[in-house]
C-alpha cells in the first residue's frame, strides 16, 4: 500500500493548480463574489475544463472523453474553487449519465458540445416534495403522436439557470407499489424553451442554483433516453462518484481557513507572545489539520475503490459524510483562531463559512448518507418495507 502520489499524479495536481489561478481566477475576480457568474464567464471557464478533459472525465478517450480514473479526477477537482467545482461536477455527471443511457446516434448529437465546453448541462430530479426519494417524482411525460409532453418542476438544480441542455427524470406511470416508473428525457432549451429563476443561497453565491417549470413542455420523441426502470441504477452509479468529490470540495475550503489560521498564529501577540505559542491555540491547528488529512485521505480512498470496481455505496456515502463534517468543524475552529477578525467580511473566513454549509446537502444529505451507510452495514434497509 503506497500513500504517496506518484510523480503523473503530482504533475495533475500542479497542472490543475496552474489552470485555475491563470485561466479561472482572473474570471471570479472580475465579478462580484456574492452574485452567479455572467454565462459568458462561466463558458469561458468551461473552456479551461475543457482543456484538461475535466468536462468529460469519466467518459472513455476513445470516445472523446477525458479517460480519467476517479482518483485522478479527484486530485484535480480538490483544486477548483468549490462554487465551480459543483457546477462542473452537474455538467459532467450529466453528461456521463447521458453516455450511459443514450444510442450511438444521441451520442453523437448530444454529446461532443458538452465535451467542449461550448453548452453546459444539468440534471432536473429534486422537486418541491421530492428529494432523497427520487422513485416518487411526480413531473410526468407523455406521449403525444412523434412527441413527448413534460409537465411539472424541478428545484435546487445546479446550472439550471444557464443551462443549453437538461437531463429531466421523469414519471412514466407507477408500478404496483405506486412508484415512478422514472425516464430520462432530453430538453433541448433553444428547441424546447422552459421557465427558470435562480434560488439565492447562503454560500456559493458564483454558482448557479435554481427551478425550472415545465408546462406541457414538448421535446421530440427521440430525446428519450434508456428504458423505462433504469433511471435508479444509473443515478446511484453516479452518485457514488460525486460523494467523495463533494468531500474534496469541503477539503479545498477547509485548507485554505487553515492556511490563514495558520499564518495568522504566527503574527498576533497576546499576553506579550504569538498566539501560536499558547497551547490551545497550537490545539485548534492540530485538530484542523488533522480533519483536513483524515477527510482527504477517506475521500481519494472511496473514490480509489470505485476505480478498483469494489462496491462503493458505503464508503463513497461515509467520505462525503465525514468531509463535509470534520472540514465545517475545521473552518469554524479556524475562525475561533483569528478571534473577532475571524467574524469580519474583510478576512473572507466567514465566506468559506457559508460555502462549506452548502456541502452537506448535494447528492444526498447526511442522514441520508447515514443510512445508507448503515444499510452496507446492516444489510437492512431504512428506506422503504
Amino acid at each position: 500500500m503506497d500513500f504517496k502520489l506518484s510523480s503523473d499524479q503530482e504533475t495533475i495536481q500542479e497542472s490543475a493548480r496552474r489552470m485555475v489561478a491563470r485561466e479561472i481566477e482572473p474570471v471570479t475576480r472580475a465579478h462580484a463574489s456574492d452574485k452567479p457568474l455572467p454565462k459568458q464567464a462561466l463558458l469561458q471557464i468551461y473552456k479551461a475544463f475543457a482543456s484538461m478533459g475535466i468536462t468529460a472525465p469519466r467518459i472513455p478517450e476513445s470516445d472523446g472523453g477525458g479517460g480519467l480514473s476517479m482518483l485522478n479526477y479527484g486530485l484535480v477537482f480538490e483544486q477548483l474553487p468549490p462554487a465551480l467545482a459543483i457546477s462542473l461536477l452537474a455538467h459532467e455527471c450529466t453528461a456521463a449519465r447521458i453516455y450511459a443511457e443514450s444510442s450511438p446516434q444521441q451520442r453523437e448529437r448530444l454529446l461532443p458540445d458538452l465535451f467542449a465546453g461550448t453548452k453546459i448541462c444539468c440534471t432536473g430530479t429534486t422537486e418541491p416534495d421530492v428529494g432523497s426519494d427520487p422513485r416518487s417524482v411526480t413531473t410526468r411525460v407523455e406521449r403525444d403522436g412523434d412527441a413527448l409532453v413534460i409537465t411539472g418542476r424541478k428545484m435546487w438544480i445546479t446550472n439550471v439557470s444557464v443551462c443549453d441542455i437538461i437531463n429531466v427524470s421523469c414519471a412514466e406511470g407507477r408500478d404496483d407499489r405506486g412508484l415512478a416508473r422514472m425516464r430520462r428525457v432530453i430538453v433541448e432549451r433553444d428547441k424546447s424553451p422552459f421557465e427558470t429563476r435562480e434560488i439565492p443561497t447562503l454560500g456559493l453565491r458564483q454558482g448557479h442554483l435554481g427551478e425550472a417549470v415545465f408546462e406541457a413542455t414538448r421535446v421530440p420523441a427521440d430525446n428519450a433516453l434508456g428504458a423505462s426502470g433504469d433511471v435508479a441504477r444509473v443515478l446511484t452509479l453516479t452518485w457514488n462518484g460525486n460523494r467523495p468529490l463533494v468531500g474534496l470540495a469541503a477539503v479545498h475550503l477547509a485548507q485554505k481557513a487553515f492556511e490563514a489560521a495558520r499564518d495568522y498564529a504566527k503574527v498576533r501577540v497576546q499576553f506579550g507572545k504569538a498566539i501560536g505559542k499558547h497551547q490551545l491555540v497550537q490545539k485548534n491547528l492540530a485538530d484542523i489539520e488533522t480533519s483536513i488529512v483524515s477527510a482527504r485521505l477517506l475521500c481519494y480512498y472511496a473514490l480509489d475503490c470505485i476505480d478498483r470496481g469494489m462496491r462503493a455505496n458505503g464508503i463513497s456515502a461515509m467520505a462525503k459524510r465525514y468531509a463535509t463534517t470534520a472540514c465545517e468543524q475545521a473552518v469554524s475552529l479556524a475562525m475561533h483562531v483569528h478571534g473577532a477578525i475571524g467574524i469580519s467580511a474583510e478576512l473572507g473566513l466567514e465566506q468559506l463559512y457559508r460555502d462549506i454549509r452548502m456541502l452537506p446537502i448535494p447528492d444526498g444529505t447526511n442522514d441520508i448518507l447515514t443510512l445508507i451507510q448503515g444499510r452496507e452495514i446492516t444489510d437492512l434497509e431504512a428506506f422503504r418495507n
